[in-house]
């Protein structure tokens, strides 16, 4: 595997969804779960071409747009609800982190540098992962679907993590082109370049093609070292 070799980042800003874990088909069963009754029901292959990348409530007033059926904010909320019942059930099962995630996690933190995780994902989706991992306790800020109204491309979500994590190392972050956003999506990506962060993007998800806006481009977190 070849090697790549960055300068150690002021601070390491991680997706959840495709970079931590592979929990993209978990969330497409659990879309379909909803879905599917009400006669909305869509492939895998429109899932990762259309919707991953969206936070939940984006992907259900992406599918009713589809199909011309207007969506209300009250019956929005419900859906995300049940849609995320339908995720809890399917995690109860286990997750298993992608190569090289949890190693990366536990050396940044084990060499003091300040962690976030910025997802579009639910917080309730979140935490029982991360506690599963037993990687709950490195972040110092964790920005959910949950904490911004715009969720990526927006920027909103990767400028309050940034946000956060400077409030709280004052005297070790500058300007967030020291820091990096670690990103599987092209969403994502524009998302943290929107707020700044220079971006590491793993081809868990996607191919070089769809990624080639990232600075860097990687198969695995495995093949990644920080100097310094």
């Amino acid at each position: 595997m070849k090697h790549l070799s960055l300068p150690r980042p002021e601070a390491v800003l991680f997706d959840f969804d495709g970079i931590l874990v592979d929990s993209e088909p978990m969330h497409y069963r659990a879309f379909s779960a909803v879905l599917d009754p009400l006669g909305m029901e869509f492939p895998w292959k429109e899932y990762v071409d259309t919707y991953m990348g969206f936070d939940d409530r984006d992907a259900f007033r992406e599918a009713f747009r589809t199909k011309g059926i207007d969506l209300d904010e009250k019956n929005l909320g419900k859906l995300v609800v049940a849609k995320s019942r339908a995720f809890q059930d399917g995690i109860r099962n286990g997750v298993t982190a992608y190569p090289g995630a949890i190693s990366m996690i536990e050396s940044l933190r084990a060499a003091g540098r300040p962690l976030a995780l910025c997802s579009g994902a639910l917080r309730s989706d979140i935490d029982p992962i991360l506690a599963q991992l037993g990687v709950a306790r490195c972040f110092d800020v964790i920005v959910s679907a949950d904490d911004v109204r715009k969720s990526k491309p927006d920027p909103e979500s990767y400028a309050l993590a940034f946000g956060r994590l400077s409030e709280r190392y004052a005297a070790l972050l500058t300007v967030p082109g020291k820091s990096i956003a670690i990103e599987d999506t092209p969403a994502g990506i524009r998302s943290a370049k929107g707020a700044g962060l220079r971006v590491l993007a793993v081809a868990n998800s996607y191919g070089a093609v769809e990624l080639a806006d990232a600075d860097w481009i990687v198969e695995s977190l495995e093949s990644v070292r920080f100097e310094g």
